[in-house]
């Protein structure tokens, strides 16, 4: 698969070592993998890079996962972006993200720790792949 063709996923976590596993399974699967662990810089790196999907960690330092989800869906540059939310705490987070009627929901979530397999299949069948 040329890079043209790849899809660019945005990898956000603070755990280093979720990032670095992710960039792998991600290159593995013909994904170009783009990383930070700062949510201070999505914002910046998501209008830079122009990610077809973003996989976003919910508990992180501030600004949190939460935080940032929002600043993206506020975002008219980027809130068409699909995002997958990695956590642990999926069902609490889904709770609380339906009860805020302002957020839209997220496209999808993979609870950790993830199959590298089911993590590909969602983020494939969110992307249309």
């Amino acid at each position: 698969m040329t890079d043209e063709k790849r899809k660019r996923i945005l990898v956000v976590d603070d755990d280093e070592d979720i990032v670095a596993y992710l960039e792998t399974v991600l290159t593995d699967s013909g994904f170009e993998p783009v990383s930070t662990s700062d949510g201070d810089e999505v914002i910046k790196l998501a209008r830079e890079r122009q990610p077809d999907l973003i996989c976003l960690d919910i508990s992180m330092p501030p600004p949190t996962g939460v935080k940032v989800y929002r600043a993206l869906r506020d975002d008219p540059e980027l809130k068409s972006i699909p995002v997958v939310m990695v956590t642990g705490v999926e069902h609490q987070f889904e709770k609380f993200i339906k009860t805020r009627r302002q957020v839209p929901p997220p496209d999808g979530y993979i609870r950790k720790p993830f199959d590298p397999e089911e993590l590909v299949k969602t983020l494939r069948g969110i992307l249309g792949d």
